[in-house]
């Protein structure tokens, strides 16, 4: 399939199927209070809150593996991590969300596969220079929007040029719905990206960056572990699944918090079936609630911090000792 290593993307949204549907059957119910949660986003990418501020949120919760997996930066991570830093209260596994273009690909939602990368090297050259390039387009991405919404008569200019942006940070259109809310446009992000922002929606500008199977291979040459996430079609896609095992994809997000208890033994089944490393996480953002309120939703079983630092061959420290 040569469109899973291509990298523009087109589609319309009318005959995109979602792959990151909402539950729609019995929830989850956790057997424990969570303390692994393997996907998280802060204000480095499109998340509300500092990433110390993250990190003591999911300590306060009973968290004790976090993996920080900013879009396209590990800025975030290289805050905690660095000479500088702050005792953490857990174990941090340095990640990385990169919303992978899947051209070629039918049917996916919003024509993107998003591949986490779980335990990158933060000091890898070359993954840090595949990241700058994204982060450029994004930055490129974000400017069109802005243009696009002034010509639809929803101006975000002043606001736009008000936001403050850290170094290493990267921009999305979560940054653009909450300039729309501000503006007083909508009353809510989601309202704003559904009107608006999402594919097949006027204010929408295809992605330009890596496909899946760059994301893959610049994942898997940092020393991390590349993981399908939040694709609720697995089951269902299991020769796309194979051909990204082939590109050396490991691991498969069975734990999502928004996925149906239906949906999650899907997932596990698909993961065990071939070969894959269960992981799972909150995609934590803010808008709307606090990191408490995602955790009492979100169960990520201990077994699958075993599993993610056993495939990295590494130990689980101190902070993050589950049992």
């Amino acid at each position: 399939m040569a469109g899973v290593a291509s990298r523009a993307g087109n589609g319309s949204r009318d005959d995109v199927r979602t792959a990151y549907r909402a539950s729609s059957g019995p929830p989850v119910v956790p057997a424990y209070p969570s303390r692994v949660d393997f996907h998280t986003h802060s204000r480095r990418s499109d998340g509300v809150l500092e990433p110390i501020e993250l990190v003591r949120a999911a300590a306060d919760a009973g968290v004790r593996v976090i993996a920080l997996a900013d879009h396209d930066t590990l800025a975030g991570v290289r805050e905690l991590c660095g000479p500088r830093r702050q005792p953490l209260p857990l174990d941090l596994l340095p990640a990385v969300e990169i919303n992978s273009v899947a051209t070629g690909i039918e049917n996916l939602w919003e024509g993107e596969l998003h591949i986490l990368g779980l335990g990158v090297d933060p000091e890898n050259d070359a993954f840090e220079a595949a990241l700058r390039r994204q982060r450029e387009a994004r930055v490129s991405r974000f400017a069109r929007i802005v243009d696009r919404l002034r010509d639809l008569g929803f101006p975000v200019d002043q606001q736009a040029e008000a936001l403050h942006i850290e170094p290493g940070s990267s921009l999305g259109r979560p940054q653009i719905a909450r300039l729309l809310v501000t503006a007083g446009f909508f009353r809510s992000v989601d309202e704003a990206m559904q009107t608006l922002l999402a594919r097949g929606r006027p204010g929408y500008v295809e992605r330009r960056g890596l496909g899946p199977a760059e994301a893959i291979a610049a994942i898997r040459a940092a020393g991390g572990l590349p993981v399908l996430a939040h694709f609720s079609d697995a089951a269902d896609r299991r020769d796309l699944i194979r051909e990204l095992i082939r590109f050396g994809l490991g691991g498969l997000e069975v734990h999502y918090r928004k996925f149906d208890a239906e949906t999650v033994a899907e997932l596990a089944a698909v993961a065990a079936d071939l070969h894959l490393v269960p992981t799972g996480g909150s995609d934590y953002h803010g808008d709307g609630e606090t990191y408490a309120q995602a955790h009492a939703a979100l169960f990520v079983p201990d077994e699958d911090a075993t599993a993610v630092y056993g495939s990295l061959s590494r130990p689980l420290g101190l902070g993050a000792t589950v049992s």
